[in-house]
């Protein structure tokens, strides 16, 4: 298995253009992008973020296209 990128929560708010404190909400809430503990610290694989981000649009043009349609 490949090793996989893994960003801070700080990197992972940069690529995502969201805040840390959304991400921490996000989190605590058991939605947003996965992530997950290594010791003490918090990451976020760059594959499961892109997927999120994905999904976020898919979702987007899904509610778009159901709006359009009513």
């Amino acid at each position: 298995m490949a090793a996989q990128q893994l960003l801070t929560i700080e990197e992972a708010a940069e690529r995502t253009r969201l805040s840390v404190a959304t991400l921490r909400f996000m989190r605590h809430r058991g939605e947003g992008p996965p992530s997950g503990k290594l010791g003490r610290r918090l990451f976020y694989r760059v594959d499961d973020l892109d997927a999120w981000i994905d999904a976020q649009f898919q979702a987007g043009a899904s509610e778009a296209d159901t709006r359009a349609a009513g």
